[in-house]
Order: C-alpha cells, then structure tokens, then sequence
C-alpha cells in the first residue's frame, strides 16, 4: 500500500527567519509560521492559533533569510518529520517539523514597502511577487495559476479544500 506525507500551510511569520549553514555551508533557514483557526460557539468569536516549525534548504533558504521578515506571510509545501535527541539532563526530546520543498511568498513584502524609492523596480519581489520561492537548487518555476484553463486546475481546486 502506498503513503503519502504531504504538507500544506499559509500563514504569517512570527519571527524573522533564522539562517545558519551546516559545516559544508549548506544554507538553512527555519521560519516560525502562525496559522489561526476561528469559529463562532454561542455567538462568541473564538480563536486557535498554531505554531509551525519549517526548515527550509539551500538557495531557497538563502532567499527567505533574504526577502522574507516578521508578519510577511507564505504558502508552504513540504512534509512532516520528526526528530528526537537528549537534552542536556539526558532526557529524550521530540520535535516535529515541516521540511519545505516550496516556499512562495504571498502579498507585499512590508519591509521594502514602507521603505519604498526609486530602484523599487530592481528588487525581484516587486514585479514578480514569486521570483523568490525557488525548489531548493536555484531553479525557479513560474508561479501557480489557479484560474481556468490552466494546467494546474485540474492538481489544485480551492473549492475541494475542506477549510
């Protein structure tokens, strides 16, 4: 029987990302994303928010760190995977995280808006919104398009996500 361990998530950085290279300098940056869940119960607005660890590779990793600040928000797709270690009193920790394989950047970047000039036009970001998310080895593909006709309508139909 085949699996499938795939991730979703559109949500709000609560931190600026956290760059680090590993020993050979492999770039690696870990976003903290907020994604909140409302309802209504008894005429009361209630509220849930959950906070996602990504880690995120390479050239993509570089550009997050990049162009990516607290509040900017982004559409993730990778897959779940946990890791476990000894702390420092020997005790077994777990952590599960999101392991991107994409990242896209989603409405404007309020770091270089509120500090817009002239050369607004050189920045990648400002004339293509997705020119950042790249798949990890510096390739960058085209951003989705959702409308009809398109080739990516029939993978991705909005209407058929249950939220």
């Amino acid at each position: 029987m085949a699996s499938m361990n795939k991730v979703f998530i559109m949500g709000r950085l609560g931190f600026d990302p956290e760059m680090r290279y590993t020993p050979n300098q492999t770039a690696v940056a870990t976003l903290r994303i907020a994604t909140t869940e409302s309802w209504t119960r008894d005429g009361q607005r209630q509220e849930q928010t959950e906070w996602h660890r990504v880690v995120v590779w390479s050239r993509q990793a570089e550009n997050c760190a990049k162009y990516l600040a607290k509040g900017r928000q982004v559409f993730v797709e990778g897959r779940l995977q946990t890791r476990a270690w000894d702390d420092k009193t020997g005790q077994k920790r777990y952590t599960t995280e999101i392991i991107a394989n994409m990242v896209h950047f989603i409405g404007p970047n309020t770091a270089t808006t509120s500090t817009s000039g002239p050369h607004d036009e050189e920045r990648p970001e400002s004339r293509f919104p997705h020119a950042e998310s790249g798949n990890g080895n510096g390739d960058f593909p085209p951003p989705p398009s959702y409308g009809s006709g398109s080739s990516n309508e029939a993978a991705v139909n909005f209407d058929d996500i249950p939220f």
